[in-house]
Formats: structure tokens, C-alpha cells, sequence
């Protein structure tokens, strides 16, 4: 199916992964064709299905490219920013998805250094406008990065 719609798109690329999507719904997917096969090979329910996998496949594509589009556009728009390689690598997982908080303890942990160097760097990020206190609270402090900086339609 994936190379019969890439020949229709008549496009050498494809901004979305029907393999991909199919793999995430297997178990569905399985099951689905195992009815089919049986019984009057009514493909009715299945073609719903299928369509809906592309839909999916299409829908997490685009919040894929909107991810990659803010990140870039905030990497621009700091790329005048002076930060060290432990910044950079801290806020590209923020962008990314990352789960939970960020504090001064995991700060270290990721950029393998000191917890005195981690909050260096986050009392930096600060100054700097690109993180904020968090005000979820929780033992110790945590950070996140400042509003409108995460949400790429702000």
C-alpha cells in the first residue's frame, strides 16, 4: 500500500509514514484482516480502517514537522544566544518531549556535571530569557521554558 500511494502522490517523498503508523496498530490491524479473511470478503471495515491508519499516519506527521519547524525557528531566532553544548543539549530534549521537570539534579545528571554547574547554567538560561521557575511545585525547585517558548503557534 505504502508504495502504491507513494506512486500516486508522483512525488519522490512522502512527509508521512504508513508503515510506521500500521506498526502502531497491529494488534488492530491483525485482527481486522483475520475477520476479513473470513466469511463473505467484505473489505468494507477494513478499507475504514486502512483510511483511518493514513489519516493517523498524515496527522502525526504534521505534529512531527511542527515540532521540527518551532525548534528550528527557535534555534534562529537564539542563535545569537550565547550558551554551552550542556544548554543546548537540555533544551533540545525540552522541545523534545521530555517527561517530568527539570531540576538541578537531573540537569547535572544529563549534562554530566556538577549540581553548583547545573544551576549555573539554569540561573543563566534565566537571565537570558529562556527559562522560568516552574510553578509546579514538588521538593525541590524545577524549571521549565518560558511561556510561548514550547508552544509553536504563541
Amino acid at each position: 500500500m505504502g508504495l502504491l500511494l507513494a506512486r500516486s502522490d508522483e512525488q519522490s517523498y512522502r512527509f508521512y509514514s504508513l508503515s510506521t503508523q500500521i506498526r502502531k496498530e497491529r494488534n488492530s490491524y491483525y485482527d481486522l484482516l483475520e475477520k476479513t479473511q473470513q466469511g463473505a470478503l467484505d473489505i468494507t471495515n477494513w478499507l475504514e480502517w486502512f483510511l483511518n491508519c493514513l489519516f493517523h499516519a498524515i496527522e502525526n506527521s504534521e505534529k512531527l514537522l511542527e515540532k521540527i519547524i518551532y525548534k528550528h525557528s527557535f534555534w534562529i531566532k537564539h542563535s545569537r544566544v550565547n550558551m554551552n553544548d550542556r544548554q543546548r543539549k537540555i533544551l533540545n530534549m525540552l522541545m523534545d518531549d521530555f517527561e517530568g521537570v527539570i531540576n538541578t539534579t537531573k540537569w547535572a545528571k544529563i549534562g554530566k556535571c556538577s549540581q553548583d554547574t547545573a544551576l549555573r547554567d539554569i540561573q543563566d538560561l534565566i537571565e537570558k530569557g529562556i527559562l522560568v521557575k516552574s510553578l509546579k511545585g514538588g521538593r525541590s525547585r524545577n524549571y521549565e521554558m518560558k511561556s510561548g517558548q514550547l508552544n509553536p503557534r504563541l
